[in-house]
């Protein structure tokens, strides 16, 4: 059940920085997210957790082009209203875990960039998601909202997981956005859907259906 939606008091006046695990997260699970709070001018920036090379072989050259897909992705979600994301570069596939020096120099480093940027709320992956990277980047979101320093929201959002229980959480929708939008946005990342840089991964036909708006689930008790 849907309980509020971004448009509402409590939540339209934040500001979001999104963390997505790899290239193409972004549009699959917070497309819509994005591009309301970019048209808001409340999108304080997108942050990549992995280089992405974890879909081809060809890792070397698939780092460079997941960039500039990512960078593509964004500028047709937001209208290019937002600065270029940022990427961790970890490994794809082999994600730190929290103890690790890396997880925590990461967290150290959201950490200060939320409070550089005034973000008030970091939307991620759930918790539950099946990809080891996708849960790590929800391990690393609540990382950073312990030691953010100022009242951070950590807010999930779905890629490839089922619904959670709400009985815990407050459920966020926000707008509907055009669904050429989001398709268009999707497609900038070729490597993902083509065969462009050989045998590898590929969206299937079914993961490429979005939805047109975004559900988020902010856990009462992180």
């Amino acid at each position: 059940m849907v309980t509020a939606t971004l448009s509402s008091r409590q939540w339209r006046d934040l500001r979001w920085l999104v963390l997505a695990p790899h290239p193409d997260d972004e549009t699959l699970g917070a497309g819509a997210l994005i591009a309301q709070t970019a048209k808001a001018g409340r999108l304080a920036g997108l942050v990549y957790l992995t280089d992405g090379t974890g879909s081809h072989a060809t890792a070397q050259r698939l780092a460079a082009a997941r960039r500039r897909e990512a960078t593509r992705a964004l500028q047709r979600l937001t209208g290019g209203q937002v600065r270029r994301p940022v990427h961790l570069d970890w490994k794809d596939a082999t994600p730190a875990r929290p103890g690790d020096p890396l997880f925590e120099r990461t967290a150290r480093y959201l950490a200060a960039l939320c409070r550089r940027w005034r973000v008030d709320a970091l939307a991620v992956t759930a918790r539950h998601e099946p990809h080891c990277d996708h849960a790590a980047a929800a391990a690393l979101a609540y990382a950073v909202h312990a030691q953010a320093m100022r009242n951070l929201l950590v807010a999930e959002y779905l890629v490839w997981a089922d619904r959670p229980d709400n009985h815990m959480r407050r459920v966020i929708q926000t707008a509907p956005m055009p669904a050429g939008q989001r398709r268009l946005a999707l497609a900038a990342h070729r490597s993902q859907l083509t065969a462009a840089h050989g045998p590898g991964f590929r969206l299937s036909p079914d993961q490429r259906r979005m939805a047109a708006h975004d559900i988020l689930y902010v856990r009462r008790r992180p």
